[in-house]
């Protein structure tokens, strides 16, 4: 409401990706990428603060949202090849990311496999080391349910692992991901999706503790206690290996720390963002 922004669609190599774009272009670019079977608008809070100093980019990643669906698994690398070519679309040559669950994934591979195009990365509920079964078969089910009948209450117990109080459970979350769960071709879509919740295919996607050690952008990690305990292991664990990795605790929070607390998470992010090299 409070800051000028643009919301568009862009072929991005044959794939429809939406996307919004906010603060000046001539400034350097943050991508910011959402969590699985997300949407951009779980960064709705931060745009403004970091729009102050960056020009940022938050998308739909392919499959997801109000994006292109293509017929196939949505592996991790389907997601890095996405958001680079993204990001050449744009003409973005290096960008900072911040990324959510899958986002942050996928931000820790890009840095791994790409390190000349990203900065610095700050990573909220970190995946990509450890797979738990109750916590993947809770994500499946619950997305599958969802999809399959995309009403009202099935859609909203969603947000009931990603944030941690009711009241910021708000309505326009639910009524945005009720409308992209409500495209025909979502169904397809997210079995393609949750082939990350298959233990063989998640096996064969996590980023080896070896990769870990390789990575060479500055990172800050939000650590959530009340989130799912393997989301706060990862992110001691990405502390232990990552050289000058940091981590940085919030409280009272679950998977969507920069939604649910936007005015503390917007002032760790920049303070990290804007340090000199």
């Amino acid at each position: 409401m409070a800051v000028p922004f643009r919301q568009d669609w862009i072929d991005v190599d044959g794939i429809r990706t939406r996307f919004v774009q906010a603060g000046d272009p001539g400034r350097p670019a943050i991508v910011m990428l959402h969590g699985t079977a997300g949407t951009w608008e779980c960064f709705s809070p931060n745009l403004m603060a970091h729009a102050k100093h960056f020009n940022c980019y938050a998308i739909d990643i392919v499959g997801s949202g109000f994006s292109d669906k293509p017929d196939k698994d949505y592996e991790i690398d389907v997601y890095v090849d996405h958001v680079r070519a993204f990001m050449r679309t744009m003409g973005i040559a290096r960008a900072s990311v911040i990324g959510v669950s899958l986002g942050a994934w996928v931000a820790c591979r890009l840095a791994v496999s790409h390190p000349a195009i990203i900065d610095k990365l700050v990573l909220l509920a970190s995946s990509g080391m450890i797979a738990n079964a109750q916590t993947m078969g809770s994500i499946r089910s619950a997305r599958t349910k969802a999809v399959e009948n995309p009403t009202w209450s099935s859609i909203k117990s969603i947000f009931d692992t990603l944030i941690y109080d009711e009241r910021n459970r708000i309505d326009d979350l639910v009524a945005v991901r009720q409308a992209t769960y409500r495209q025909p071709e979502m169904k397809r879509a997210m079995e393609h999706i949750l082939c990350l919740q298959d233990p063989e295919i998640r096996a064969r996607n996590l980023i080896p503790e070896d990769d870990w050690r390789r990575i060479v952008a500055k990172i800050l990690v939000i650590a959530a206690p009340d989130d799912r305990e393997e989301y706060y292991n990862t992110a001691m664990r990405i502390r232990d290996l990552v050289t000058g990795a940091r981590v940085v605790e919030m409280k009272q929070v679950k998977h969507w720390g920069q939604f649910e607390k936007p005015d503390e998470f917007n002032e760790i992010s920049l303070g990290f963002l804007l340090e000199a090299d």
